[in-house]
């Protein structure tokens, strides 16, 4: 992952920016395991997820963050935009769990979230609100920035 040191203000506005447009876009949670992920990548790209675990278990819930992974994957995320789904694990019941470590883990989350969005604006049949990037700047390094901008014919070459 990708990512530089912040204060808690930035890692705030992309947590609230990533859960408006995902609850906006596709009617469903930040929080990936409560409904299936298909609905979020197949309104970005239509049936790229065939199958889903619908069973009330976690083990299907995992099954179904993998898939989501791979659909990512198939969408041109590279394996290093994308959230390990140890990232999504429940540390609640943990005593010794550091506030670092939540921290880290949601930024994963984050980051995956910047680059999902990133590439639905980038899709021709995604038609639905954009996702505001410039609530990760603090999350995101420059590197990833500047590609955006170069990517939308921002910063143009001499």
């Amino acid at each position: 992952m990708e990512w530089r040191e912040q204060s808690a203000v930035s890692c705030d506005q992309a947590y609230l920016e990533a859960q408006r447009w995902i609850e906006v876009s596709f009617k469903q949670t930040l929080f990936f395991y409560e409904r299936p992920s298909e609905i979020l990548i197949n309104q970005i790209k239509p049936g790229i997820i065939k199958r889903v675990n619908r069973l009330p278990t976690p083990i299907a819930g995992l099954d179904n963050l993998n898939v989501f992974l791979k659909a990512c994957g198939k969408l041109g995320l590279k394996e290093a935009q994308l959230f390990d789904p140890g990232d999504l694990q429940d540390l609640s019941s943990r005593v010794t769990v550091k506030d670092e470590e939540t921290s880290r883990r949601l930024k994963n989350v984050l980051i995956t979230v910047y680059w999902l969005g990133r590439r639905a604006q980038s899709e021709p049949s995604y038609d639905g609100p954009y996702l505001n990037l410039k609530a990760f700047e603090g999350l995101v390094g420059f590197a990833a920035l500047f590609s955006h901008k170069f990517i939308f014919g921002v910063v143009k070459l001499r």
